[in-house]
């Protein structure tokens, strides 16, 4: 699995030319899913998410979570996170996991996102052709790739 996390000051996403969701300040969180992983997979990710301490407390350090901060989630499925270069330069996505394996790892990410942080999570829709729009904050940008968890 693979997430980029990004901290924002608010972020949206459209489809069809019509504001799906959006959020104030918070983490916008690309997700992206190939077929080794699993519910545990995501369920590990997610606690790093949630606990991960990038808002700045009183005295402007990076102390805080997303929980502790009061921040907003949003979660959008990205396949292309899996992009392989090396070879030429059209992009394969032969890693990326088909979507009956990552739409339900998807589904529990959103719900895990949700259960942990206590609040809702506004996401996009799966597989659809999405404009996400973003504010980042800092910028902070984090990736998470599970190859590389220990």
């Amino acid at each position: 699995m693979r997430a980029v996390i990004q901290r924002v000051k608010e972020a949206s996403v459209v489809i069809e030319e019509q504001t799906f969701s959006s959020i104030g300040p918070g983490l916008v969180v690309l997700a992206g899913f190939e077929d080794a992983d699993t519910p545990q997979t995501v369920e590990r990710v997610c606690g790093k998410i949630v606990n991960m301490r990038i808002f700045s407390d009183s005295d402007g350090k990076m102390n805080l979570s997303v929980r502790d901060a009061g921040g907003e989630l949003m979660a959008i499925s990205q396949f292309t996170l899996y992009a392989a270069t090396r070879k030429g330069n059209r992009p394969s996505f032969i890693r990326a996991a088909r979507a009956e394996v990552s739409r339900p790892l998807y589904d529990a990410f959103v719900e895990k996102l949700g259960d942990l942080s206590g609040k809702p999570v506004t996401t996009g829709i799966f597989g659809a052709d999405m404009k996400v729009a973003l504010v980042n904050d800092g910028p902070v940008t984090i990736i998470i790739d599970t190859s590389y968890l220990e």
